[in-house]
Parts: structure tokens; C-alpha cells; sequence
């Protein structure tokens, strides 16, 4: 599966943003997607995953109600809302998809990276 995100800029502490991920071919309802962010000197991390049939999703502390994952399976495509925002979720935002939960981050395909930057 080929991914593209989109939605990144420039917002102000405690705005919101939305990202979005196609995905190409028939097949993105068998897979699991997650979003991941990675910050300058830091590692990836996960920030919201949603399962195939967009039922159940998981979120770590960091990002547990401000950011809602969510997917529409008929235009294969997986969504971050980002509400509350804050410096410190500026990073490069990827999407992800694999046929496993949780997403394996050196099997999983990726998008090619939307930034975000929240100023103070």
C-alpha cells in the first residue's frame, strides 16, 4: 500500500489541525494505520492507531484526548484530528499502515512525513 499525507503547517498553541493519509489500492480495509511523529533528536513515536474496521482505537498519555484517529474504509483514508496543540507536538508526522496490531514499525509502509509546527 502507497501513502500520502497531508494537512501539516503552521498552528498556535491550543489550535487544531487536521491530517489526513490516503492510501492507494483495494485492499486499505485489511489494514491496521497509525500515526507516528518524529521530532528533531528524537525518536519516532506513535501517536494514535485505529483498527481495520475503525472501531477501536489507541492513543498514548501524550496525545489522549486532544488527538482523535479516525477512517473511512470507502475513500481509503485515515484522519488525525489534533486539538489543543501544544510546542511540544511540533514534529514531522507520519502515517503508517500494516496488516498487524500492533503496527511494526520495520514492516509497516509509510507516507512521506507532513510537518507540524505549534508556536508558543
Amino acid at each position: 500500500v502507497q501513502l500520502q499525507a497531508s494537512g501539516g503547517g503552521l498552528v498556535q498553541t491550543g489550535g487544531s489541525l487536521r491530517l489526513s493519509c490516503a492510501a492507494s489500492g483495494r485492499t486499505f480495509s485489511t489494514y491496521a494505520m497509525g500515526w507516528f511523529r518524529q521530532a528533531p533528536g528524537k525518536e519516532r513515536e506513535s501517536v494514535a492507531t485505529i483498527d481495520w474496521s475503525g472501531r477501536v482505537a489507541y492513543y498514548p498519555d501524550s496525545t489522549k484526548g486532544r488527538f482523535t484517529i479516525s477512517r473511512d474504509n470507502a475513500k481509503n483514508t485515515v484522519y488525525l484530528q489534533m486539538n489543543n496543540l501544544k510546542p511540544d507536538d511540533t514534529a514531522v508526522y507520519y502515517c503508517a499502515a500494516d496488516t498487524s496490531l500492533p503496527l511494526r514499525l520495520g514492516v509497516a509502509s509509510w507516507g512521506q512525513g507532513t510537518l507540524v509546527t505549534v508556536s508558543s
